[in-house]
């Protein structure tokens, strides 16, 4: 009998995208999930863990060691309409859109096109909750995630949060929760763990009504933040309000507390640094567009919708039951939408091909020196090799310096002044 691993294969070949759906999977609660150096991790108690009588639910479930993308979104989306394509997958429409209240769109990372669309479902019966993450109250610039029943639970989730999320007490959470309709509301890993963990549990999966995704270029770590503020003075345990995206479309940095009045531009502070905070799985990923999720929503960078300064989204839907409530929902005068070609999508979104291309080149690399990487059911190849070979030494430095706070000060011989900026 082949053995399978737990866990521990994830985490001992850094493939852990700190999902926590590991946590839920396991029957035996032999599994919590904490922080470990900026990024969530899980820990296994031995003596609680059912692996070698035949579990490996967790190795199961878990999305960080790969998924068959293709396969799972063929056997998901089934409408004789639904059309393909390279970077976005199986879909039927793409709109550009907003919310027609303006303070939901205005301090929404792009349209509030998520929040507002989960308040019609629950205010028009569809749906009797949404997962949704927030920050933690209790734990300055943490997170949580948690089963969104009001109006009010699911602002209280809006806007981006450029740190780890974990969805590890979600599994548990929706199967004691008295509703059948759920939606869950996550990053592409979070989708593809869901999906996996529903071939294994039928009370689960009979509860989830959908998923909505959101665009990912890649994670970040917790260091993204603590970095951010050591270079601007933002002491956290004065804050009373911090957000990484308000304040309009793409949105501003905005941290407000006992002396703190700080804002700043989203681009500004975040795209110097993005790659020295990236987790190690998430260049691996080719994923960016949440390719299992029935709705997924982002930003769209690209004229005219670039030049709107209160906030759009883009939104790619692949099942036809919410194509129907969207436009409802329109019909409704709730939200704005607008249908537009998939090229315009893509053009808006420039990571898309990034991730299918250098990602899956970045795999190929790890491959070569033996290093364990995802496994998909299928790996793009396209742009050029040598520039991708330089990305991957350039981006694997990178984490090292991110990933060791006595290096930080070589981010700036990395990125120039424009890192503390």
């Amino acid at each position: 009998m082949k053995h399978i691993p737990n866990i521990k294969y994830t985490i001992r070949h850094d493939l852990c995208t700190g999902c926590g759906i590991c946590e839920g999977a396991c029957p035996s609660q032999a599994i919590t999930t904490i922080v470990h150096k900026g990024n969530f991790r899980p820990i296994i108690d031995d003596n609680l863990c059912k692996n070698d009588k035949g579990c490996h639910r967790c190795y199961d479930s878990c999305p960080g060691i790969g998924i068959e993308l293709r396969k799972i979104a063929r056997e998901n989306f089934t409408d004789s309409n639904i059309k393909s394509d390279k970077f976005v997958g199986l879909y039927l429409k793409c709109f550009t859109g907003y919310s027609n209240e303006h303070e939901i769109r205005y301090h929404s990372a792009s349209g509030g096109m998520v929040s507002q669309f989960l308040i019609w479902l629950l205010e028009h019966d569809k749906i009797d909750g949404a997962v949704v993450t927030a920050f933690d109250k209790e734990a300055p610039l943490m997170v949580r995630s948690y089963i969104a029943t009001t109006r009010e639970e699911i602002l209280a989730g809006k806007s981006s949060k450029y740190a780890p999320v974990t969805l590890n007490h979600t599994i548990q959470d929706i199967k004691n929760a008295k509703g059948s309709r759920y939606v869950i509301v996550g990053l592409p890993c979070h989708i593809q763990g869901f999906c996996k963990y529903e071939k294994m549990d039928k009370k689960f999966r009979d509860k989830i009504t959908g998923y909505f995704a959101i665009f990912c270029s890649s994670g970040r770590n917790f260091y993204l933040t603590e970095h951010v503020f050591n270079t601007r003075k933002i002491n956290p345990s004065k804050l009373t309000y911090f957000a990484y995206r308000d304040n309009g479309c793409l949105g501003n940095l905005v941290a407000k507390g006992d002396g703190i009045e700080y804002e700043e531009r989203f681009q500004s502070y975040y795209q110097p640094l993005r790659s020295f905070f990236v987790p190690h799985r998430c260049i691996m990923c080719i994923d960016h567009y949440g390719e299992l999720a029935d709705i997924s929503f982002g930003d769209i960078h690209i004229d005219p919708y670039i030049s709107d300064t209160i906030g759009i989204n883009s939104l790619i839907v692949r099942n036809s039951k919410f194509l129907n409530w969207l436009y409802e929902a329109k019909a409704d005068n709730t939200i704005r939408l607008d249908e537009i070609p998939i090229e315009v999508l893509n053009k808006g979104q420039v990571m898309a091909p990034i991730k299918k291309y250098r990602n899956s080149a970045f795999i190929r690399f790890y491959k070569i020196i033996g290093i364990k990487t995802p496994v998909y059911d299928y790996l793009p190849i396209g742009g050029n090799k040598f520039k991708q070979f330089i990305s991957f030494l350039h981006t694997n430095i990178q984490q090292i310096i991110g990933n060791n706070k006595p290096l930080w000060f070589l981010i700036k011989v990395f990125k120039g002044k424009a890192a503390d900026k």
